[in-house]
């Protein structure tokens, strides 16, 4: 049973499992912000490789939410959420370890990093959904959007720092020995998170259960809720968009702009910036303006900004361009996760929480790897200028499905449902039934978004 008295009666930062839950997040961020400038950099620098490459590496590492993100969710529901997490952790350091063996033995390969990027993605497809379900044993629910705006505060603080950081140790170290700060950040994330003492049972089985019929549950659990429906697709198209950028930005800040490693960093962590601002206001905004609004209004007014990114040329101006772009976007970005991952882990039934995250997941993130590999290949034959603008383009649409949905007329998100079924794993002295989650003036990218869990600095929603 979780102890929630000190979150209820002070905010979510009283409660010793869950500062260990964020110092966590806080370690194992910084460390993969480290890998977002060095992973491209090894393939782009160390092994020169082309444009679509490297696409081929952001797909890569995005493959598994569309590989084993449905089944993920059956077997997470099934499982203890905290040990899950730390294998899940430990995984990864070993991957990336991996790199500067493979390195010093003068062995590595872009199919090595094809498999790191593999490898680390499936574990963090466990890992993600397992911490998305965990939040909620935790924290009452009328403290889940203070909870997230916490852990996206820390998650864009580790976007503003760790890529000027990761850009600096490339110069100074090179690109293949800088990840070895994310081994050092998964280890200490699963240090932090043997420390947490909430008592976890493992969850029963429906009799007769079956993996094929828990991931269906899981389906129709979302296609049945026409809001969670509508955050599904719109979450799925920016994150398309995203892929785009991702696969593209390394190869236009370093051949077209004309930077180098450490300020290829630089332009990434200013433009993370807007993420931690965003962070920051998340709670007031949805206090003041409405959950449902904020969902809205966040992605409406956001999304042109993300036509300075194909206008940024060669040069100085070419690079403040492209960050103060991305810094706008990132903002819109996080409010939106803060506000849409609270409504979901409030309003869903405890024992679906993995499923639920696994199926969104599914659905939001399995449009990564296409995205990536269309970026890819638009930048190898028509230039990234050219892949940034169909882009910017695809982020203008985002916000069309919301328009187009009953979220448009609404100020705030409904309440919850029991689905008649004894939750397994919740939190002690919630109610199921409790309303709409409340929008408490507090901190919450993406990114993953999240964001919810996500491990790169996303500027469009990361579900």
């Amino acid at each position: 049973m979780s102890d929630t008295s000190g979150a209820s009666t002070g905010g979510p930062m009283r409660l010793r499992d869950f500062r260990l839950l964020l110092a966590g997040a806080a370690t194992g961020q910084f460390g993969a912000q480290v890998t977002l400038v060095a992973l491209p950099l090894v393939a782009v620098l160390e092994l020169e490789a082309p444009a679509f490459q490297v696409g081929l590496l952001t797909a890569a590492e995005t493959a598994a939410f569309l590989l084993v993100g449905l089944p993920a969710g059956a077997l997470t529901d099934r499982m203890r959420k905290r040990p899950l997490m730390i294998r899940a952790d430990l995984v990864r350091a070993v991957a990336m370890l991996s790199i500067p063996a493979a390195a010093l033995a003068d062995v590595l390969t872009m199919v090595q990093l094809y498999a790191v990027a593999l490898v680390t993605g499936v574990a963090t497809v466990f890992f993600d959904v397992a911490h998305q379900s965990y939040l909620p044993q935790i924290l009452p629910r009328d403290q889940l959007v203070a909870g997230n705006g916490a852990l996206e505060t820390v998650r864009s603080t580790a976007h503003v720092t760790g890529p000027g950081i990761g850009g600096g140790l490339v110069q100074l170290v090179g690109a293949q020995f800088a990840v070895l700060v994310d081994a050092v950040g998964y280890v200490l994330s699963a240090l932090f998170l043997l420390r947490v003492k909430q008592t976890e049972e493992t969850p029963e089985r429906a009799p007769g259960g079956s993996l094929r019929k828990e991931i269906g549950e899981g389906v129709r659990f979302i296609f049945g809720h026409p809001l969670l429906r509508v955050i599904a697709f719109t979450t799925g198209l920016a994150n398309f968009c995203t892929a785009v950028l991702m696969a593209t930005q390394t190869v236009h800040l370093v051949r077209v702009v004309g930077l180098e490693a450490g300020g290829l960093g630089l332009v990434l962590s200013a433009s993370a910036v807007g993420g931690l601002l965003g962070a920051l206001c998340a709670g007031r905004l949805a206090a003041r303006l409405g959950q449902a609004r904020v969902i809205l209004l966040s992605l409406l007014v956001t999304g042109p900004f993300a036509l300075l990114w194909p206008l940024s040329g060669h040069g100085v101006t070419g690079a403040v361009l492209f960050a103060g772009g991305s810094a706008v976007v990132s903002f819109g970005a996080v409010v939106y996760n803060v506000a849409q991952v609270s409504f979901r882990q409030g309003m869903c039934p405890p024992r679906l929480l993995g499923r639920m995250n696994a199926t969104l997941r599914f659905l939001m993130w399995g449009t990564l790897p296409l995205g990536a590999l269309l970026g890819g290949a638009l930048a190898q034959s028509y230039g990234s200028r050219t892949a940034l603008a169909w882009c910017a383009v695809g982020i203008l649409a985002v916000p069309l499905p919301l328009l187009l949905s009953p979220l448009r007329r609404m100020r705030d998100l409904p309440a919850a449902q029991d689905d008649g079924h004894d939750g397994q794993g919740g939190h002690d002295g919630h109610d199921d039934q409790g309303g709409a989650v409340g929008a408490a003036p507090g901190t919450p990218r993406g990114t993953a978004a999240a964001t919810d869990g996500d491990e790169r600095p996303a500027p469009a929603p990361t579900g």
